[in-house]
């Protein structure tokens, strides 16, 4: 597939290689386990399923502007295309808005992180990037 005279895989790279050249750090995004054991405990609800733990790299992430009245911290990751869509495939998702929407939060530099947007970049129609905003 082409997009105006350049390769869809030509552009995936090109962004790949953008994050890692601005720091090329990793997330984990936190998403619910939906298995629980058989026991009448868990069909109580007195087990905790747990959590799942999925890396995305490569990313970039960058501090935001918040008020003085609102989140402690917001940052905006900045998360490869191809990182998502692995993860799409391993989470057996059905796109990458219902990743990100089934997601407990990012976990972060020792914090978790709300996901409050997710704005898709794309290059004619191709996704090549994806702003993720969260807060703590």
């Amino acid at each position: 597939m082409t997009t105006g005279g350049m390769s869809a895989a030509a552009i995936i790279h090109a962004a790949d290689s953008i994050l890692y050249a601005l720091g090329g750090d990793e997330v984990t995004l936190v998403f619910p386990l939906v298995s629980l054991p058989n026991d009448p405990s868990a069909q109580l609800g007195l087990v905790d399923p747990g959590v799942q733990q999925v890396t995305f790299a490569p990313a970039v992430v960058r501090s935001l502007n918040t008020q003085n009245s609102g989140p402690r911290r917001r940052l905006e990751f900045l998360i490869s295309s191809t990182a998502v869509s692995q993860a799409i495939v391993s989470q057996n998702a059905a796109s990458a808005e219902s990743l990100f929407e089934s997601a407990l939060g990012i976990a972060y530099d020792n914090d978790l992180f709300h996901i409050e947007d997710v704005v898709t970049e794309y290059f004619g129609s191709l996704p090549y990037l994806y702003r993720v905003t969260a807060v703590e």
